[in-house]
């Protein structure tokens, strides 16, 4: 019996280049906390990754701020920003909420001047899927095809786990941000309190160190001896202000 097996090799290669992808994506914005950074790697990593993508960028709406813009190679830069006109796959595919497929631009009617221009860059097809990041943030992340009807089925089901997938990995990078100027405006309020502030300012001179290294060497101290920062902060500054023994 001579079966075909092809169609199944296609599917299992696409499962696994998917997951790489997912892998290669969660590696690279883990630790990020700065957003267009984020949305840089991200646009970078996919591209390289999905085989058929010549380029990739990402449109983000931020509320009260200007429209973001991520772009894989800079010249394409501006089939994703909203600024340059608003009808566009991307917005199809935020204000719709769902994916949006164009695999020859050569007939697309939908976006007359987008398509104008992306043709012109040599842009001939684009998937846009919709990504929900959190409540301040939506965007689109856009796949470009260099060849007509090169974005096949598997694209598709490549760009909705990655919309899903990134959404995820970019509401963390908001969230490490957000956390990041917390815990910045509280170190700023534990400098000017006054027994931490000195006992800070008492390791800063045994150490050379500067205050954010001081605050953090009290609070690994007050975590090893289980007791409050500001117990750590008055044992210190009573220690160093005791008269020595003649």
């Amino acid at each position: 019996m001579n079966l075909d097996t092809r169609e199944p090799v296609v599917q299992t290669l696409g499962v696994l280049e998917t997951a790489a992808l997912l892998r290669e994506l969660t590696a690279g914005l883990i630790a990020l906390t700065d957003f267009d950074e984020a949305l840089l790697a991200l646009v970078r990593v996919t591209r390289d990754a999905v085989a058929g993508v010549r380029w990739c960028g990402f449109t983000a709406l931020r509320a009260g701020e200007p429209a973001g813009v991520a772009a894989s190679e800079e010249r394409l830069a501006g089939l994703d920003d909203l600024r340059h006109g608003p009808d566009s796959p991307a917005m199809s595919a935020i204000q719709r909420r769902e994916m949006i497929l164009a695999a020859d631009l050569a007939g697309e009617t939908r976006w007359p001047v987008w398509t104008a221009r992306a043709r012109d860059l040599g842009v001939r097809g684009v998937i846009s899927a919709p990504v929900d990041i959190d409540d301040h943030v939506i965007g689109a992340i856009n796949l470009y095809a260099a060849s007509p009807e090169l974005l096949t089925p598997q694209h598709q089901l490549t760009a909705m786990l990655l919309a899903e997938h990134a959404g995820l990995l970019l509401a963390a990078v908001r969230d490490r941000k957000r956390q990041l100027m917390l815990a910045s405006e509280q170190n700023a309020s534990l400098l000017h309190d006054g027994v931490v502030g000195q006992a800070v300012g008492v390791i800063m001179t045994q150490r050379g160190c500067p205050p954010a290294e001081a605050l953090d060497v009290l609070r690994t101290a007050a975590s090893s001896l289980d007791i409050p920062l500001r117990e750590v902060a008055e044992r210190l500054v009573r220690t160093v202000s005791r008269p020595r023994d003649a």
